[in-house]
């Protein structure tokens, strides 16, 4: 019968230690992402690369009654359950945490999970003294310090496909509802009053969709309004082949001299700061609509006020804003943003709380698996801020195996000197890579006793290159 899967793991104060090394790590949006696969969470790669002749054995860092997760924001259910099926204590709060109380709770996790309001700031992360992952159940991760995660050798993942159709979806009702004026006369009937109008109501057919960052869920979108009889220009600061007939343009004037409707779907950067502002307003077609489902900072808000009370934009909708509240309740006031009673006095403005990825299917357990493959077997497939490393899974038949990964500075001689430690045991399998200034390794080795996994786990930590040891058997 398999031995149990345990972790021989350093104390706290020795994965404090183990996280001091400086290391430099590239954030660029633009950097590749793999979609880690799917299916089985205890084997990653195809079925004819798994040679293994036995039952998948999943390996744990800890008794599985030991590691403590804690969700933050409302995660999905599934994501919970998920989680919790692997035996794992986990918390779930159903909103972020200010600063302080954060540090408080981080202490003495492993694993976070959290959406787009949480900051995991340096300061935060200085006093998680256990943390080894972190999972975005959202897109971005700049609420994240990745660069700082990475030198402390703590996993960071994201769900960059998860809601691409969920946001996609809003944006077509948006623009129907903008066209329609639906949200103004829904609003009147409310109240009691019926207006019905023709006047500056149209069809989408036949109009102009103008796109800004043809990304996941701006190719998504190209698909859905074609379907619809819209067509379809976009800008990105690449060049990128567009979908059915959608059609790139050179610069964002000639999308916004084009299009009838405008939507914005780029990260928050320091090019993207107000990049939708009065020059900008002036350059879109008269009784033109806007949205907005990526970032608040994007458009100039006071501007965006002013070219609805001219008439110069007919329509908009916003998800998103520069501030938003940490939780539910009666917080869209002036104390939050100061132009928001004016902005909530405006016709055919449709105003929702971030809920683009806000569905059921958009928030299913994506990130969850990918953390389970983290934290029980140490696959990075999908980390934004480590290198992307697996490895054929260890299997029943193969009970006196152990994994050992090491995340170590990415400088001259670091193999030697881990295979040097290695070198008594036999390695089935090895394999490493580096992303800017860190790197990752992984192999298992066979025939091992308990007392040797912990004599080879000190003389990792030894090394001056170790950001981090993990041995899992």
């Amino acid at each position: 019968m398999a031995t149990p899967a345990r972790d021989i793991a350093a104390s706290p104060q020795r994965l404090q230690n183990a996280r001091t090394n400086s290391l430099s790590v590239s954030t660029s949006p633009t950097a590749t992402f793999h979609s880690p696969p799917s299916g089985s969470l205890s084997g990653s790669l195809p079925h004819y690369m798994n040679r293994s002749k036995g039952a998948a054995k999943q390996l744990k860092p800890f008794d599985s009654q030991d590691i403590k997760i804690l969700l933050l924001e409302n995660v999905n259910q599934t994501g919970k359950d998920l989680l919790t099926g692997q035996g794992y204590q986990v918390e779930a709060l159903k909103s972020s945490l200010p600063e302080d109380d954060l540090i408080e709770k981080i202490r003495d996790v492993q694993v976070i999970g959290i959406r787009s309001k949480t900051k995991l700031t340096e300061r935060v992360l200085r006093e998680a003294k256990n943390l080894i992952v972190i999972g975005c159940f959202c897109i971005g991760t700049n609420q994240v310090d990745i660069e700082y995660a990475a030198k402390h050798g703590i996993a960071v993942f994201n769900s960059p496909f998860a809601n691409s159709r969920s946001v996609a979806e809003l944006v077509i009702a948006e623009i129907i509802v903008l066209a329609r004026q639906l949200g103004d006369r829904s609003n009147e009937m409310h109240l009691g009053t019926w207006n019905k109008v023709s006047s500056k109501c149209w069809e989408i057919r036949g109009k102009t969709l103008g796109i800004i960052g043809y990304g996941h869920i701006g190719s998504q979108l190209s698909v859905l309004a074609e379907a619809m009889g819209v067509s379809v220009i976009y800008y990105d600061v690449v060049s990128i082949m567009g979908l059915g007939t959608a059609r790139q343009v050179p610069t964002l004037n000639a999308l916004l001299n084009e299009a009838d409707f405008v939507t914005c779907h780029v990260p928050e950067l320091p090019e993207t700061k107000n990049l939708i502002a009065a020059e900008q307003f002036e350059q879109m077609k008269n009784g033109s609509y806007l949205i907005n489902a990526s970032r608040g900072s994007v458009i100039d808000i006071p501007a965006l006020i002013n070219a609805m009370r001219s008439g110069k934009i007919a329509g908009a909708a916003l998800d998103v804003y520069p501030s938003e509240p940490a939780a539910n309740g009666d917080y869209f006031s002036n104390s939050l943003n100061p132009w928001a009673e004016d902005l909530r006095s405006l016709k055919n403005l449709i105003l929702t709380p971030h809920i683009g990825g806000s569905t059921e299917e958009a928030q299913r357990a994506i990130v969850g698996e990918a953390l389970v493959r983290y934290v029980n077997q140490g696959t990075t497939l999908g980390s934004v801020n480590l290198p992307e490393v697996n490895l054929r899974s260890l299997t029943l038949e193969e009970p006196n195996h152990a994994r050992v990964i090491y995340i170590h500075l990415n400088i001259p001689g670091v193999l030697r000197k881990v295979n040097e430690i290695l070198g008594g045991h036999n390695v089935d399998k090895q394999i490493t890579d580096n992303r800017g200034d860190v790197a990752y390794l992984m192999a298992d080795i066979s025939d091992v006793r308990v007392d040797e996994i912990r004599e080879i786990f000190n003389s990792l930590e030894a090394l001056p290159s170790r950001v981090l040891t993990r041995i899992l058997y």
